[in-house]
């Protein structure tokens, strides 16, 4: 007996560990917070090179108050305008925020180049209209893209005015 409780357990125990912690998130979906140099030059490159969404109804302000109790500023206040790859609750939000020159920009030439968050991966229906925009924008595309991947698709790379580097990974053309 005590052989087959140890076994159920091997089994089950793991199980249960890893279901509980997916049942700690209310929710599936990340919102990502993102400092900028300039809140208003950021918000026109991801909403007219990237084709992110506004949404202005999400955008809040942190007074020093808050900004001191919860750790994030030591009493400064700020801004944020708040971003999606689309409308509904299963959207990521990007939210941005700018603190002018207090906060220091990030050299990168490579994502191995500083620890923390160094690119963002979107997963689009189609390339062509983005690299429009990209080349509209005059935003350079790095290294050897558009690249074709081995599962066929294609991959683009390009950096946003702080040099935080953005993946673009989808078809050409729709199909």
């Amino acid at each position: 007996m005590k052989t087959l409780i140890c076994i159920l357990s091997m089994i089950f125990l793991p199980c249960g560990i890893l279901m509980g912690a997916e049942g700690d998130f209310s929710s599936k979906v990340i919102h990502i917070g993102v400092v900028v140099s300039d809140l208003e030059k950021s918000l026109e490159f991801y909403k007219d090179v990237i084709g992110m969404v506004q949404v202005d109804q999400k955008s809040f302000d942190v007074n020093e108050d808050i900004g001191r109790r919860t750790g994030l500023t030591g009493g400064i206040p700020f801004h944020v305008e708040v971003l999606k790859l689309g409308s509904g609750s299963d959207a990521s939000q990007f939210k941005l925020m700018s603190f002018g020159d207090k906060a220091k920009k990030q050299e990168n030439e490579y994502i191995y180049n500083h620890t923390g968050m160094q690119y963002i991966t979107i997963f689009v229906n189609e390339l062509e209209p983005i690299i429009k925009r990209i080349k509209a924008h005059n935003v350079k595309m790095l290294g050897e893209t558009p690249t074709l991947l081995p599962e066929g698709t294609y991959f683009i790379l390009i950096k946003d005015l702080d040099g935080t580097f953005v993946e673009l990974i989808g078809p050409m053309k729709k199909e």
